[in-house]
């Protein structure tokens, strides 16, 4: 039973979904923003999404957990945009 309370109390807490719409809007504009920047982190990170997706929603990064929370990016930039906790 204790077992079951620590590793209970260990999971993260719920994190607000992001509309579809949304989270597309925010991605295209980070697409646009690491356009060119092959050599940070971030723009390998666009440039690697969108290669193997072939643009398509259903396979980047953003829809690789539920409430198109997937892509480190859409979650951060979402965050700053409506000061929700990341």
């Amino acid at each position: 039973m204790l077992l079951v309370m620590t590793v209970a109390s260990r999971k993260q807490p719920p994190v607000d979904a992001i509309r579809r719409d949304v989270a597309l809007l925010i991605c295209a504009a980070l697409q646009q923003d690491n356009r060119g920047k092959w050599y940070t982190l971030a723009g390998l990170q666009c440039r690697g999404c969108m290669r193997f997706s072939k643009g398509d929603p259903a396979k980047m990064c953003l829809s690789r957990r539920e409430g198109y929370r997937g892509c480190r990016l859409v979650n951060k930039r979402y965050a700053l945009l409506s000061g929700v906790k990341d």
